[in-house]
């Protein structure tokens, strides 16, 4: 399913199963005062009794933070790497490698990381500090192996993580496991 359609067709249901639009949602949110995403996603279902998927989408619609808020998806990948400049050849050369997976994968650019999927995702890239970009993978029943560990609290939708440095760190072992990855995304 395309997600910008699947946002598009939230945003026209939501008047009519939460009884305000978008755009009467959005106040009431900022109102609020909270400032964490999980705090207004909290306040929303505990306040106003909204599903995790409409408190959610508003959050990141009042907060800009959803890959529809911009029409540039190159500008939130530039902002990903604003002052991580050393770390963007990593991100190019994962890009390349993934490229070749198949025709079907898609890049999906968010505030903080570049979604990948297939029929759903399978990786994501993020530049988590200034030395460090972190490959996180989606493969079901799988044991922390080598540099591929267990993602832990890094990233909820991910079931591994791999931490690179460096260009040379995107070896054999790391296109093994994104084929890995992708495959089970199919």
């Amino acid at each position: 399913m395309d997600v910008d359609k699947a946002v598009e067709n939230m945003v026209a249901n939501l008047q009519k199963n939460t009884g305000k639009t978008l755009e009467e949602w959005i106040p009431i949110l900022k109102a609020h005062g909270a400032e964490k995403h999980g705090e207004m996603v909290k306040y929303l279902k505990a306040e106003y009794g909204l599903g995790h998927g409409f408190a959610n989408m508003i959050v990141l619609k009042a907060r800009g933070g959803d890959a529809g808020s911009t029409t540039n998806k190159d500008e939130l990948v530039e902002k990903q790497y604003n002052g991580k400049e050393t770390l963007k050849p990593i991100y190019e050369q994962l890009i390349k490698a993934m490229a070749t997976l198949g025709a079907d994968v898609e890049f999906s650019p968010k505030n903080a990381y570049v979604s990948v999927k297939r029929k759903k995702q399978f990786a994501i890239i993020q530049p988590s500090t200034k030395t460090r970009l972190d490959l996180g993978l989606n493969i079901k029943n799988q044991a922390a192996v080598g540099k591929l560990e267990l993602a832990g609290s890094f990233n909820a939708m991910c079931t591994h993580r791999i931490k690179l440095e460096n260009e040379a760190d995107v070896d054999a072992f790391v296109i093994d496991w994104l084929k890995q990855a992708y495959e089970g995304a199919g």
